[in-house]
């Protein structure tokens, strides 16, 4: 079978309409680099679109009907969205899952040294690196800073054309003979991955200490650290910020800079967090999009997936269930039993990305069962590592059920396979999901460069996926 370049099959209308959508999907990814920023965006897009904030409901001790457009966020790095269908809840939901987190670097919480006549900020990278990939690039810094009386800073620096950005440095290749006979693995050690923020010390002369009256051993002491002590001089005029505020920080370290289109023809987007926010954003604005639907739709967009959906913000949180369980109360069903009914009688797209084809390193990939940019939504019928480990392998009943309705809408699709049998692997949330009974597949957009700074995507895919994801909230039964 010979996959179909959307390209080619597009009508002018088509074309258009898939250059409008990338527009904003490239606002998006230049505006949402964190967690938190998603969800803010979503939540504001979410309520023009007539969602309301299901807790505040809860509150009020209002009940859900259907028709009803709600949504709840969980701590601010996580949110689902549901549009209460006119069949019974019991019945199953048609659900979109995606992930908003994104390979990076965290900021550690006792960051700030001086070494060198540098100021640094000490980091823990997160997710799966190629830890060489980062140095010597324009970096923002991205985050929240809560203060002991509960004060919370956001923080953004980096990204506007008049902001500073930060840097982790590199042994010149002129002294690197013995650094580059390493592996590639350790070219670049984790705890080399410090982001160099400031080269100023707070008094360069001490003539201001001479002025004030202090002697030369006051001057000496204050000389020690000054890069330091500029730097936090800096937070503190800035941002309110001391130096123990960093303990209660969550500050991200991710690529400066804009969301760009790639190519002479600008077909392909180039962007850092495009895995997994390129399906987040189909996935939520084909919740936006659709408004009145039978069986009820969801999306799920999670928090921690790159280290293993973990923690009260991902996948593995009881977040999911418990808020399908307030819903069922909400509409006049609610116990456990209907709640385990509800979730094993859904249907679910794991909307993650896939490997695309790179014909630079082609002995990867089997090119029978790979994804290539430009042809499609793909499907992966399993992920995993090596015999399928770790992985949810849909049922064939299901992909029959999916075919059906795609080939109906003319959505163009390609299935793939995340590389050769024994080569790598890797998994998403949908085995999590597999564990209620439902019926899940991973779904999603080829990408170039996956986990890199700076990763690449097909125009045309990303909108056959979102046109997709509409689809299947119209139109998905359960097998």
């Amino acid at each position: 079978m010979e996959n179909r370049n959307t390209w080619e099959i597009y009508s002018p209308e088509q074309s258009s309409e898939c250059e409008d959508f990338s527009k904003g999907y490239i606002d998006f990814l230049s505006d949402a680099k964190t967690e938190r920023e998603c969800v803010d965006i979503i939540v504001r897009e979410a309520k023009t679109a007539g969602y309301k904030d299901l807790d505040e409901l809860i509150r009020k001790g209002e009940k859900l009907k259907a028709g009803d457009k709600v949504y709840r966020v969980n701590m601010n790095k996580a949110i689902v969205m549901f549009n209460l269908g006119s069949d019974p809840l019991t019945d199953g939901m048609n659900i979109l899952g995606a992930h908003i987190d994104s390979p990076r670097m965290d900021v550690k919480q006792n960051p700030v040294y001086e070494d060198g006549g540098f100021a640094y900020l000490d980091t823990h990278y997160y997710g799966g690196i190629k830890k060489y990939q980062w140095v010597t690039l324009p970096l923002a810094i991205h985050g929240v800073v809560v203060k002991k009386d509960g004060t919370s800073v956001k923080v953004s620096v980096g990204e506007k054309p008049d902001d500073p950005v930060f840097f982790v440095s590199d042994l010149l290749i002129h002294l690197a003979q013995r650094q580059m006979d390493k592996k590639a693995a350790t070219v670049i050690e984790g705890e080399a991955l410090d982001i160099i923020v400031a080269n100023r010390p707070i008094n360069i002369s001490g003539e201001n200490d001479k002025e004030a009256g202090k002697d030369s051993a006051d001057s000496k002491e204050g000389a020690k650290e000054a890069v330091k002590k500029g730097l936090l001089d800096i937070l503190k005029k800035e941002y309110d910020i001391e130096e123990e505020d960093f303990i209660s920080a969550e500050l991200e370290v991710v690529p400066a800079g804009r969301a760009r289109e790639a190519g002479f023809d600008r077909s392909m987007i180039l962007s850092y967090g495009q895995d997994d926010r390129v399906c987040a954003y189909t996935s939520y604005k084909a919740m936006l999009e659709i408004t009145d639907v039978k069986r009820t739709s969801c999306c799920i967009l999670v928090d921690k997936e790159e280290i293993g959906s973990v923690g009260a913000t991902g996948m593995q949180s009881r977040f999911f269930e418990n808020t399908v369980a307030e819903v069922l109360e909400m509409t006049g069903c609610g116990g456990d039993l209907n709640v385990k009914r509800t979730l094993a009688a859904c249907t679910m797209l794991s909307s993650d990305v896939s490997s695309a084809f790179d014909p630079s390193y082609a002995a990867n990939f089997d090119k029978k069962n790979v994804a290539y940019l430009g042809c499609g939504m793909v499907f992966n019928k399993f992920t995993g590592a090596r015999g399928k480990s770790g992985s949810n392998d849909a049922n064939a009943e299901y992909l029959g059920m999916l075919r059906r309705i795609f080939d109906e809408d003319k959505v163009n699709f390609q299935t793939a396979e995340l590389g050769k049998v024994d080569v790598g692997g890797g998994g998403t949330i949908a085995y999590i999901m597999a564990l209620y009974g439902m019926n899940v597949i991973d779904s999603g957009v080829a990408v170039l460069n996956m986990h890199a700074p700076w990763e690449a995507t097909s125009k045309a895919d990303v909108y056959e996926t979102y046109r997709g994801y509409c689809s299947f909230i119209n139109k998905a039964t359960r097998v």
